[in-house]
């Protein structure tokens, strides 16, 4: 097991939810959190859960610092409209993000690595930033000598997760179009997401 999806996995224990929905994640067979105290019941301040909203959502797409993440809550404070669905416009538009949605990879730490190795075009030009925004109507696509490769295959043909309707997608051609900036009701996360607690984390 790599040290990547060890870390993975420790996410979910921390946090004491299946994060991603896998069927492989331990908290399936052990609900509660890692170490000695994990089984105690805690009691949890408004902090807590304002923390733990915020971890959940920053968690779930992998590779996201926190510097990085405090930038995307300020981004989301300017834009019109109600700043925790900005937040999750904003973060849904990342590019390891939509590759994700579009099956193109297994996990969100694939993603990140598979834009890196410089596998995606966007609008036909090569793209190799994880954090690029993609727009309305952009046209994101794998390359052709990536097409056929192992990862690909296997996540397109997954039954784990179903492609969003803010995404078209036609794996045939490995080419997807961003149709639409999503709101928070229309992103199909396993576990509940609360961006208004995070939100509050951050005007504290």
């Amino acid at each position: 097991m790599s040290k990547r999806i060890r870390a993975k996995y420790k996410i979910d224990r921390r946090l004491r939810v299946n994060l991603w929905g896998r069927p492989k994640s331990p908290f399936n067979t052990r609900e509660y959190g890692p170490g000695l105290h994990g089984q105690r019941r805690r009691k949890q301040s408004n902090y807590g859960t304002q923390l733990q909203a915020k971890q959940m959502l920053k968690g779930y797409y992998g590779s996201v610092g926190e510097k990085q993440f405090r930038r995307y809550y300020a981004e989301a404070v300017r834009q019109k409209g109600d700043t925790s669905e900005n937040l999750i416009g904003i973060l849904e538009s990342r590019l390891d993000a939509v590759i994700y949605r579009m099956k193109f990879v297994p996990t969100v730490f694939a993603a990140r690595q598979f834009v890196n190795h410089g596998h995606i075009r966007v609008n036909g030009k090569r793209v190799n930033i994880p954090s690029y925004k993609v727009k309305e109507g952009d046209v994101v696509e794998v390359n052709d000598k990536s097409r056929d490769l192992d990862l690909v295959l296997e996540a397109a043909g997954s039954p784990e997760r179903d492609v969003p309707d803010y995404i078209n997608v036609d794996h045939a051609k490995m080419r997807g179009t961003f149709v639409r900036v999503p709101a928070l009701g229309d992103v199909p996360y396993p576990v509940q997401m609360e961006p208004n607690l995070v939100v509050e984390y951050y005007s504290r």
